[in-house]
C-alpha cells in the first residue's frame, strides 16, 4: 500500500465508519480528527513506568516479544509506539458540562461507540502495517493485556495508553489522572506497538504534571467539585472508590437510562479549564 493510499484509507475509515456516528438518525459525530504522536521502545520513561507501577507493567519491547515470540532478537531501539488522541466533539463536551450527577447521553454514547471505533482503528493501523511487512500489535487488544489490583496505583493495567501518549509528547496528567492534551482531556486514547524505525515526537514538558495548574500554580482543582462522590481531592484521585462507583452505579444508570451496556462518568473531564485545551495560569 502506498503512503497516499494508506492515508486515503484512514481518512475514509474516519469519515464514514458507522461507529463514529452517535446515533444513526443523527449525523453528529462522537469524535473529531485525532492527534498522533510517536515514542520509541528505548525511551527511559518506559522503564520508569515499570519501576513506579510494578514489575507486571509491560515495556514496548516486552509487548513485541510476547506478540512475536519468533522475533526475540529485536531490540528496544527497533520498536516504535504509535499513540493517538481522539477528542470528543464540542456538542458532547457542552452536554456533559451541564451535568452534575450522571453523564449526558452524548457522553455515554461516546464512551461506548467511540471506543468501539477506537478498537476498529487499532486493528486498522495494525492491518495497514502488517500489509507492508511491518510486525505490529495493539496491546489493549492482545490476549496478554490485563487489569491488575496490585501496586500503589491499583486499579491499573499492564499497559496504559495514556502513559504511552505521555511518552509521545501528547499530554501530562491532571489531578483526576486524566491526560491533559493540547485538545483537552475529554478524550479517548489508542496505541499500537510496531517494529519500525521512527523518530520520536518532541516532548514539550519535563514533568508528568506540567500542564496541571494545581501542580504548577497551586490553583484550579475544579475537577474536585465535579466528582459526585468525592473521589478527587487536593491529594489526587481515589481510583478504587472511583472504579466501584463507575462500574456499579454509573453502569446501572447508563444501561437503564440510555440502553447502553457500559460504564460512563467523566464528569471530571468536562466543565473544567483543561476540558478542551491546555489551561493557562489565569484560568485557575
Amino acid at each position: 500500500m502506498t503512503q497516499h493510499g494508506s492515508q486515503q484509507k484512514s481518512s475514509n475509515l474516519w469519515r464514514h465508519h458507522p461507529k463514529t456516528a452517535w446515533m444513526k438518525e443523527h449525523r453528529n459525530r462522537h469524535l473529531i480528527p485525532p492527534l498522533v504522536g510517536f515514542s520509541i521502545g528505548s525511551d527511559p520513561l518506559y522503564d520508569e513506568y515499570v519501576s513506579h507501577i510494578g514489575n507486571f507493567y509491560l515495556t514496548p519491547l516486552k509487548i513485541f516479544h510476547l506478540a512475536f515470540p519468533e522475533q526475540q532478537d529485536v531490540t528496544a531501539p527497533e520498536i516504535a509506539v504509535i499513540s493517538w488522541i481522539l477528542p470528543s466533539t464540542r456538542a458532547t463536551r457542552k452536554d456533559q458540562s451541564a451535568q452534575t450527577r450522571y453523564p449526558s447521553e452524548r457522553w455515554a454514547r461516546t464512551r461506548y461507540y467511540g471506543e468501539k471505533f477506537n478498537e476498529t482503528l487499532r486493528r486498522h493501523v495494525v492491518t495497514c502495517l502488517m500489509d507492508v511487512g511491518i510486525s505490529a500489535v495493539a496491546p489493549i487488544l492482545a490476549p496478554f493485556w490485563e487489569k491488575r489490583m496490585e501496586g500503589p496505583y491499583a486499579p491499573c493495567s499492564n499497559w496504559s495508553e495514556r502513559h504511552a501518549a505521555h511518552a509521545a509528547g501528547l499530554g501530562t496528567f491532571g489531578l483526576c489522572d486524566g491526560l491533559i492534551t493540547p485538545l483537552g482531556k475529554a478524550i479517548r486514547t489508542g496505541s499500537v506497538v510496531a517494529r519500525m524505525a521512527i523518530s520520536p515526537g518532541p516532548r514539550p514538558y519535563t514533568h508528568h504534571h506540567a500542564w496541571r495548574l494545581h501542580y504548577t500554580h497551586g490553583t484550579c482543582g475544579k475537577c474536585i467539585s465535579r466528582c459526585p462522590v468525592g473521589t478527587i481531592s487536593s491529594k489526587g484521585h481515589d481510583k478504587k472508590r472511583c472504579m466501584i462507583y463507575t462500574d456499579q452505579t454509573m453502569r446501572d444508570h447508563v444501561n437503564k437510562t440510555y440502553g447502553i451496556t457500559t460504564y460512563a462518568c467523566g464528569l471530571c473531564q468536562a466543565d473544567v479549564p483543561c476540558m478542551d485545551h491546555i489551561p493557562t495560569p489565569d484560568e485557575g
